[in-house]
């Protein structure tokens, strides 16, 4: 743990407070998850591997976790953007909702639709829509509804319409009998992962669970990201990765050229 910590804080220094947030705020790819930490718990890798092949990436917090059973809500922000640094992530925002009281209503999904037009995201990952969290559950619907309403030209909020043209659906530990509809391949980011996920001191230190993404066990929780990472990419016959639901059939271009062996 203290390993992961000295080698996520000098890496995050260097950007948070640096990356022109307020410049050019837009991104290609962004998270949106309940809670400080969930993004990075499903879907890091796949954040750290965007970032290197050059697209913009961004975090949308909903709320700070100020009713979390460990550390505070100021603490929690620290932890975020130190992530965020190690991720490599351009933009990280928070809609300051409240947190194990998160509400799909009106105001939260003109709230939330207001960040989707400022950061103009392409593509959106989302959690699951199941889980025993309910800010989890209630998360995904929310930031869904919010995606569509972003786009309707007459809506009540400032700047101009925009709707991301794919959401994508991250699956966690408890997702292991969903089937995926693709793995992202994160063997070059697995280590990435886990130094930012060692920047949530106050809420993974000596732990052996963290919440119902990884619901416990004997073993360290980042043993239990590892193995995880390395069933799904077991999947893809890679090493680790992230996997993915989406709503759509996806569209291939070349046949030929498909990726993972069938014999």
């Amino acid at each position: 743990m203290r390993r992961l910590n000295r080698q996520c804080t000098p890496a995050a220094k260097k950007l948070v407070g640096t990356t022109a947030l307020d410049i050019s705020p837009t991104v290609d790819l962004l998270a949106i998850f309940a809670h400080r930490d969930d993004a990075e718990l499903s879907c890091g890798g796949t954040l750290a591997r965007a970032t290197e092949q050059g697209y913009r990436t961004g975090i949308l917090d909903l709320t700070a976790g100020e009713k979390g059973t460990a550390g505070n809500a100021d603490l929690r922000g620290e932890e975020a953007e130190h992530a965020a640094g190690v991720l490599g992530v351009a933009v990280r925002r928070n809609a300051g909702l409240p947190d194990a009281g998160l509400e799909n209503s009106p105001e939260t999904r003109l709230i939330v639709a207001e960040f989707i037009r400022l950061l103009r995201p392409r593509t959106v990952i989302l959690p699951y829509a199941q889980g025993r969290h309910p800010d989890h559950r209630i998360a995904s619907q929310l930031a869904y509804d919010a995606c569509f309403l972003s786009g309707l030209a007459k809506m009540p909020l400032p700047g101009e319409a925009h709707r991301p043209h794919k959401i994508l659906y991250s699956l966690a530990f408890r997702e292991n009998n969903v089937k995926p509809t693709f793995v992202v391949d994160i063997t070059e980011q697995i280590e990435t992962k886990l130094r930012a996920l060692g920047c949530y001191d106050s809420q993974f230190a000596g732990k052996t669970w963290a919440g119902e993404l990884f619901p416990g066990g004997d073993r360290p929780l980042y043993d239990q990201v590892r193995m995880h990472a390395a069933y799904a990419g077991s999947l893809i016959r890679t090493e680790y990765g992230e996997p993915f639901i989406s709503g759509e059939t996806m569209a291939v271009d070349d046949v030929v050229a498909l990726g993972v062996r069938s014999l």
